[in-house]
């Protein structure tokens, strides 16, 4: 007799087929016809549709005056209570260890909320000159390098809401849109952001975006430190050591 334990689970063709749908248009960066998405489902275009309407009856997708479908906030705040219920520090946790015998200085890890960034653990430096935040203590998005990764990733979408907020802490903070445009393009070319002392004078920070699989920033790694033991790893030394811990954790978080 066969081992029912062993038997797979069957699996509802209509839902597999709908989250499918769901899946290519949160994932895709335009909103698409029925006719291109039936041909990248290998659906036909009755079946499609009716699946398409479904989803929109349930406010999933919405359909535009050109015919076209695209997923919903509905669709992304799905994903993000999802995110939410993930434990970063947890898969975080290696990397950062990593990060810090790598670097001997401070590592971060950082959440955005509005237009800061909180973080949400941290490993102390062991050297006796450091930088120093708390657990649960924050700083403006624009100009940490937790913050600067994280505002590089998701600039289409950070960009305006950012305009009009670019405080002024220490004379080397960028305060216009012109000189913020300039440093994300550094940002993004280079795969990790670079605080060269403008949230705090003589303290200077590097930070990676942690990623989903569509690109969009949900956290962020960084090295905080006194610019005085900047030349013991050198900028670029310090920056792709961050880039590649921020990576690691991105890979597990799609795995997940």
């Amino acid at each position: 007799m066969a081992d029912a334990s062993k038997t797979p689970p069957k699996v509802d063709s209509t839902l597999s087929k709908g989250l499918a749908i769901l899946e290519n248009l949160a994932a895709a960066q335009k909103a698409k016809g029925v006719t291109e998405l039936s041909k990248e489902m290998g659906l036909t275009k009755s079946n499609t549709f009716r699946l398409l309407q479904t989803l929109t009856t349930l406010g999933y997708v919405k359909h535009g005056e050109d015919k076209t479908y695209a997923a919903t906030l509905k669709t992304w705040q799905v994903g993000r209570s999802s995110i939410e219920t993930l434990n970063l520090r947890g898969l975080a946790g290696p990397d950062m260890s990593v990060l810090a015998d790598e670097t001997g200085e401070t590592i971060y890890l950082a959440v955005p909320e509005n237009l800061s960034v909180i973080y949400i653990d941290k490993i102390e430096s062991r050297k006796p000159i450091r930088s120093w935040n708390p657990i649960g203590g924050n700083a403006p998005i624009h100009c940490v390098g937790t913050g600067k990764s994280i505002l590089a990733a998701n600039y289409e979408m950070l960009r305006d809401k950012v305009a009009g907020h670019l405080t002024r802490y220490t004379e080397k903070t960028l305060t216009t849109l012109e000189a913020l445009d300039a440093d994300v393009l550094k940002t993004r070319k280079r795969g990790y952001a670079y605080d060269t002392g403008e949230f705090r004078d003589r303290v200077l920070s590097f930070g990676a975006p942690i990623v989903l699989p569509d690109g969009e920033a949900i956290a962020s790694l960084g090295v905080s430190l006194p610019d005085i033991h900047l030349a013991d790893m050198g900028a670029e030394g310090i920056g792709q050591a961050v880039q590649r811990a921020a990576e690691s954790v991105s890979a597990k978080l799609a795995r997940v």
